[in-house]
């Protein structure tokens, strides 16, 4: 089943300066690009604070950048902000082109490739005529039983860090690429182990509350909120010194219990 993005939106960099841009502001390392692998990665702010996160393909000396959609036009103006003078020609494509997914390979789409972040997520496709399909729910439903934040629907802009995301566990972080915006900070949390908050799946007892929900112990200290959902699932950011895997937790009038992906159980068993 194809799963069509209408919240997605394509932004294209061409010119022999596109890559030299990019690695000098984005979280990965642009060399992990080419035509045959997509990357994950991110924007931050100068205080290592997330702004934007993305997934960019290249195909024919042009790099095409699928972003959310109504951070589009500001993502736009901030790549704009950083070319300076390189040679790179910065265009909203967002008319022309469309992001698809599925669990099934998109192989008859011309760009089309597995989702750099995890593979279970499924594929990818960015086309130009929108096939028959459903919504992005199945998608969403997916991405948040498998415990992967996207974007706004889970990181606060200007507020939170990449790795209460895990980006480094799904490949949007690259720690010997050298400067970007936002690394001396996003480094040292990761060395000096500063991470105290981290999101994680959870499962609901019942419908899921609003973004942001308190999520309280036993003794109504609250130990994190509520992210993302998608009917009896969601993702929620947790101090991690004071919760644990299994165990319920109160959010407004139900119960959520948090519990560990399998990408990070794989991670941890390397």
């Amino acid at each position: 089943m194809i799963e069509i993005h209408k919240n997605r939106a394509i932004i294209t960099l061409s010119g022999p300066e596109r890559r030299s841009l990019l690695q000098g502001i984005i979280t990965n390392d642009i060399e992990r690009l080419n035509s045959e692998a997509a990357i994950y990665s991110a924007l931050l702010t100068p205080q290592g604070k997330f702004l934007y996160d993305f997934i960019l393909s290249e195909q024919d000396n042009t790099i095409y950048m699928d972003c959310e959609a109504q951070f589009q036009s500001a993502l736009l103006q901030k790549l704009m902000m950083y070319r300076l003078r390189k040679d790179v020609e910065i265009l909203d494509k967002s008319e022309q082109f469309h992001i698809i997914t599925s669990v099934d390979p998109l192989n008859e789409y011309n760009l089309s490739f597995s989702d750099p972040r995890l593979s279970d997520l499924g594929y990818r496709a960015i086309i130009e005529s929108i096939p028959a399909g459903s919504d992005d729910k199945p998608y969403h439903m997916r991405r948040i039983k498998l415990g992967i934040p996207e974007g706004t629907h889970d990181f606060i802009m200007d507020k939170s860090t990449i790795l209460e995301g895990h980006f480094e566990e799904l490949n949007g972080v690259d720690f010997k690429k050298g400067c970007y915006v936002g690394q001396e900070v996003t480094a040292r949390m990761k060395y000096r182990g500063k991470v105290k908050k981290q999101m994680f799946p959870v499962s609901l007892s019942g419908q899921a509350p609003n973004f942001g929900s308190l999520i309280m112990d036993e003794n109504g200290n609250k130990i994190g909120d509520l992210r993302s959902s998608c009917d009896k699932n969601a993702i929620a950011l947790f101090n991690m010194e004071k919760m644990a895997f299994g165990k319920e937790y109160g959010c407004c009038d139900i119960k959520v219990t948090p519990f560990m992906p399998g990408f990070l159980k794989e991670k941890r068993h390397e």
